[in-house]
């Protein structure tokens, strides 16, 4: 199987069907590098946004806390844990597609537009009523930008 690199665009994409999307293309043997991962979308209200991604950071398993779920506030890492929630985790399979991700926060100059297939996904943030940025929710969370 010929394996492609695809380049994807986060900016104003819904993070869910962006994450299937590319957890999809990883499964299939490509490479994917996720771009403007903090100018993703998460579509809701940002009150009910924020509640619930501070419940999953506030997580802690009592018998043994070093084994409680991470969840980061850097936008970068919050985009590829929830790609890594639309992969097979447990299996060996989707523990070699997730090597193959790769997430950036903006542009880096290393991926030439020229060679790499750029992937537009149809949903765009404009048509929800209520929505946020994964920058937003990092900043939100805790997150501080040098």
């Amino acid at each position: 199987m010929a394996e492609k690199e695809y380049v994807i665009d986060c900016d104003s994409q819904i993070l869910g069907r962006l994450a299937s999307h590319a957890a999809k293309l990883l499964l299939q043997g490509n490479k994917v590098a996720l771009v403007n991962a903090e100018k993703a979308a998460i579509s809701g209200h940002v009150s009910d946004i924020v509640a619930n991604y501070k419940q999953r950071l506030e997580f802690v398993d009592k018998a043994n806390p070093e084994h409680s779920p991470y969840w980061s506030r850097r936008p970068d890492l919050l985009v590829k844990r929830v790609v890594r929630g639309m992969l097979p985790w447990k299996k060996a399979k989707g523990r070699e597609a997730f090597k193959r991700l790769r997430v950036y926060v903006g542009t880096p100059s290393e991926l030439g537009k020229e060679k790499q297939a750029k992937e537009q996904l149809k949903n765009k943030r404009e048509s929800y009523e209520s929505s946020m940025t994964v920058g937003e929710l990092s900043e939100k969370l805790g997150y501080k930008v040098n």
